[in-house]
């Protein structure tokens, strides 16, 4: 049975970069497990931890050295290994020194490209004492880090000047330095609870110590949960809930190594703002958790975390209600001052703010999206008022000192402004709904008017970007276009909108007055839309080849390329499904190599075997049955209908020779065999479909 020891790993560092520390500690995890796997080296489970002050890592049941292997290494051929005499030839005179082998060691490969001379040996794995120090260097120069710095007079670079470091395999230590520090076996505690050092033996030590003596709480997942349970126990206190987004609980998680709960109040005045204000007053610039009732409506509480035990808990509670006041109040006076102009009133200033400086401002904009969004309502057999009147207002609230403090409430504000204006609900809400997905496989717009806006913006925004030759490459993608396409996406499927994109970005094209290429620019824009749409499928279950074959017949409605989607998939699980994907395959073969162009129709009294007769009967028929579900977009019963053409196809290729010498008869064949593979590509081209 292998040896196997625990590993622990820690590099302590000043304070790490609270929104990357856990992005931080997954990475160095994976590394890590990359390294062991390329040395080829076994263990067990890695428990990531990571504090503000530190990165770890606890590897159980890691081998103690690489299992032995096998190595051959093959020489010249045996022709050419020898001379007349038997003596070794230079060529394998060379290859046994380069194996420090002699003759006698050699064995001889035999393959059907002849034999040649080789050397087997059993290599010893490698000490995995003596592995990890460049598996770990290896794993910590990999770690998505922006910006490196360098600290003292060394030559390390990290994201954080390294204080000390921890390596121990089993209950000994692995002597090496790391990052310009020597490893040992001593810790460091909370930095006021336990300044002096943790000493630690092995390992399996390592949480329990830092929790007791250490005061720190070293897991990042169970750090998470204690201060949720502290923060939920605090609102409690007061009757409240606390309001805790995961992106808040990870980034107080990465500030603290031991929560302590502050529960703090305000002027219950302030809950006569917008709850969006305070939500993101508290959490963005204060890193508070709010605090709501049991209706979800804010009350006059949030919570905040100390990284101490204090007997002077009341001194830190004052000290942060006395930081928030103030930013409460300047809320209070942007929220006062905005009210007293209109949004509309506001519009005509968009000219001030450059979207980009191709396409020009804001109000540019505004207006193209508002053309947009009133062809889209046309479309959509909807009447346009409200979509343009939105339109209108949806960028105004940019303006605004509420947006230019909390760039974050854009849209949101809009809709609180448009409602204190008296704007109808379905206005102010598209306002806010214009930015709807803002994350992947977040909500979409839940009014017809936010639908209809939020997919003229994206789409303007696509057309825009491309048309101005600023297509995003790799990583970057400063528009988010990704996002926006993906966006679009989802709003033309899951809200069932029927539109002909290519006919939409025609319209958004036509828009713009610079110089491109109208053409290549759509082109480009659909080929971008297709790659996300391609991505949108494959995450919900569809198969490659199934998207493959509906992408084939190019359906310009995304609600119409789903449908038959979904008729593919149906179709795949039918017995008849393997055999007429195989004879599609067979007929496009035989189309596209065939020298002379196809019957346009067919002659009855052309064709001569049964076997063909009987196929052109059952096309017929099944054009008949078909081209009603085909207009009802019935896909799937389409194509139950075209699969009882099995055996008349099979039929077919089993008795009939296509390419017959007679060339009236060959051309009649060839349009028979047109008309089946029409009958499917009506639908989506099952030749596409893999057994």
């Amino acid at each position: 049975m292998t040896e196997t020891r625990d590993l622990l790993f820690e590099l302590g560092s000043e304070e790490l970069p609270p929104k990357s520390l856990s992005n931080l500690s997954l990475a160095l995890k994976a590394n890590v497990e990359a390294g062991l796997g390329k040395a080829g080296l076994s263990y067990g489970e890695v428990r990531p931890y990571a504090t503000p002050r530190r990165l770890a890592l606890v590897i159980q049941g890691l081998s103690v050295a690489q299992p032995d292997r096998e190595e051959e290494r093959r020489g010249p051929a045996v022709n050419a290994a020898y001379q007349p005499d038997g003596s070794p030839s230079k060529a394998l005179q060379g290859f046994l020194k380069s194996c420090g082998a002699t003759p006698e060691q050699l064995i001889t490969l035999r393959t059907d490209k002849g034999e040649w001379v080789a050397f087997r040996q059993t290599v010893q794995g490698g000490y995995t004492a003596d592995l990890i120090p460049d598996i770990l260097r290896q794993a910590l120069a990999g770690l998505p880090i922006a910006k490196r710095m360098r600290w003292g007079d060394g030559s390390a670079e990290f994201v954080r000047p390294v204080h000390w470091a921890v390596l121990l395999f089993g209950r000994e230590i692995i002597d090496t330095e790391i990052l310009g520090v020597r490893t040992g076996r001593e810790s460091r505690g909370h930095r006021f609870h336990h300044p002096s050092r943790l000493i630690l033996e092995k390992p399996a030590d390592y949480a329990d110590t830092l929790l007791d003596p250490g005061h720190v709480v070293a897991e990042f997942a169970a750090r998470k949960r204690k201060i949720q349970a502290l923060a939920e126990e605090a609102a409690a206190g007061v009757g409240g809930k606390a309001h805790i987004e995961p992106d808040l609980l990870d980034e107080v998680a990465a500030l603290v190594e031991w929560p302590v709960p502050v529960l703090g109040g305000f002027d219950a005045r302030y809950l006569a703002l917008p709850p969006e204000v305070l939500i993101t007053t508290m959490q963005a610039n204060q890193k508070y958790f709010p605090v709501k009732d049991k209706h979800g409506g804010l009350l006059p509480y949030f919570i905040t975390f100390a990284n101490v035990v204090s007997t002077a808990l009341d001194t830190v509670r004052a000290g942060n209600e006395r930081v928030v006041r103030p930013r409460l109040s300047d809320a209070e006076f942007f929220w006062n001052q905005d009210r007293k102009r209109t949004l509309e009133s506001r519009a005509e200033e968009l000219a001030q703010i450059t979207f980009q400086k191709t396409l020009g401002s804001m109000l540019a904009k505004t207006q193209r999206v508002r053309s947009l969004a009133a062809y889209i309502a046309g479309k959509l057999d909807t009447e346009s008022a409200w979509v343009e009147r939105a339109a209108l207002l949806a960028k105004a609230d940019l303006l605004t000192s509420m947006v230019g403090e909390f760039p974050e409430l854009q849209g949101t504000m809009g809709r609180y402004y448009a409602l204190a204006e008296g704007e109808p609900e379905d206005i102010a809400a598209a306002i806010e709904e214009q930015y709807l997905p803002k994350v992947s496989g977040g909500a979409l717009p839940e009014s017809r008017t936010g639908l209809m806006l939020a997919l003229a913006e994206k789409i303007d925004t696509l057309t825009g970007i491309f048309s101005a030759g600023l297509i995003p490459t790799g990583d970057k993608d400063p528009y988010a276009l990704r996002r926006a396409a993906l966006g679009a996406i989802r709003i033309l499927i899951e809200a069932k909108l029927d539109l002909d994109v290519p006919d939409l970005l025609d319209f958004a094209l036509d828009q713009f007055s610079h110089d491109f290429e109208t053409e290549q620019a759509r082109e480009n824009v659909h080929g971008f839309m297709i790659e996300r749409l391609r991505g949108y499928f494959l995450d919900r279950g569809i198969k490659h080849d199934e998207f493959e074959a509906v992408l084939a017949v190019w359906p310009s409605s995304l609600l119409d390329f789903e449908r038959r989607l979904q008729a593919v998939r149906e179709f795949r699980r039918l017995p008849e499904a393997e055999s007429l994907a195989a004879a599609n395959k067979r007929i496009r073969n035989i189309l596209r190599k065939a020298e002379e162009e196809t019957a346009a129709s067919v002659d009855d009294h052309v064709l001569a075997e049964p076997a063909e007769k009987r196929l052109l009967e059952a096309a017929r028929l099944a054009k008949e049955d078909v081209l009603p579900l085909l207009r009802g977009r019935d896909y799937t019963g389409a194509l139950r209908r075209l699969a009882q053409l099995r055996e008349t196809v099979d039929a077919f290729f089993d008795g009939v020779m296509v390419m017959a010498e007679d060339a009236e008869l060959r051309r009649n064949r060839l349009g028979l065999l047109g008309i089946v593979e029409g009958l499917f590509l009506n639908i989506a081209d099952i030749s596409k479909l893999q057994g």
